[in-house]
Order: C-alpha cells, then structure tokens, then sequence
C-alpha cells in the first residue's frame, strides 16, 4: 500500500468511532455515523469498495438490510448496476424466498424477491460489516438459489478475529478497515 493510500485509510479508520457495551455488555460496537457524515470520508469509502470490481461488468449489487443498503447503492451506481435488496421477514412486497442463519443465541431469516436476479447475473455482496459471517453467507445462499454468479464480497468493516470469511467458501472478500480482538 502506497503512503497516500495508508493516509486515506487511516483517515476512514478516524471516522469509526468504537461505542462499548454496545448492543450488550462486552460488545465494542463499531459505530459507521461519524463516517456516513463526513463526505470525504463517505465518498473514500465507496470509491474502495467499488475500485476492485470495477472491470467485472457487475450487473447488480446485492446489499443486507440496512446499513448494507447504504453502501450497497452507492456501489451500485458506481458500478453502473442494479441494487437488490436482502431484507429481515415481511418488509418485501412480492413473492419471496427465504434463508435462516444462525445467531450466537438462536436464529434469524433473509428474503429477496424470486424475481431479483436472473440465472448468469454477475453480482456483488455488499454489507457494512464482516463479523461471523452468518449474515453474508445467508445472502449468497439465497442469491445462489436464483442462479446469480457471485463474483466478489465488498465490506467497509472486517472483525478478522471472528473468522467471517470461513462461512464465505471460495468467494473473494475485498474489506476496507480490518480490526483484531481488542481493536
């Protein structure tokens, strides 16, 4: 990495800011607002998840409700491509299928519309965060299930201590900021 890049990258790890014991104790919530609201930083952000995708003729972007949604659209309009939706049971018009995952107690569902993606659609997975990877590895799943390609997943956040890629398969994950235990 370049000292221009390390500079742009420290700069959008300056716009994280780390909420404890939050959403339960123990917990370091890694809080995105602060970088939502500084435009450069906003901007920076979306231009490095779309930079490696660029020359693979995405045809939709697929982004997890809903801080996923955030950067999931603007990657898409980067890329010249569709957005579809991945959301939590019943906020989904249309005829829908769904996937269950497993939570750390218990277990939660995905849909998306049986008619989002076609057979053969190049598409990318968009999200916010790589945690366990539970909730991305429920999104392939169901983007598989219509017969999409999936050619990579774009994160802005990876918890690398909690091994989320090993839910991912062979998929190629492309994060922006990388924290260990303790970050």
């Amino acid at each position: 990495m370049d000292t221009s890049s390390a500079v742009r990258i420290t700069k959008l790890r300056s716009l994280i800011r780390d909420v404890q014991d939050y959403p339960k104790p123990g917990i370091v919530f890694k809080d995105i607002t602060p970088l939502l609201r500084d435009a450069a930083g906003l901007s920076l952000a979306v231009e490095y998840l779309t930079q490696p995708f660029r020359h693979l003729h995405i045809q939709a972007v697929v982004g997890a409700e809903s801080r996923g949604f955030i950067f999931a659209v603007a990657v898409a309009r980067n890329l010249s491509a569709g957005f579809v939706p991945v959301r939590k049971p019943g906020h989904l018009p249309y005829k829908t299928r769904a996937e269950e995952y497993a939570l750390e107690y218990g277990t939660d569902r995905l849909e998306i519309h049986n008619d989002a993606l076609r057979p053969g659609d190049k598409v990318l997975m968009v999200d916010d965060l790589l945690a366990t990877g539970g909730t991305m590895a429920a999104c392939c799943r169901l983007v598989r299930s219509l017969g999409a390609d999936i050619v990579g997943i774009a994160v802005l956040i990876e918890l690398t201590h909690l091994h989320g890629r090993n839910l991912l398969g062979d998929y190629p994950v492309h994060s922006i900021l990388r924290y260990g235990a303790g970050e």
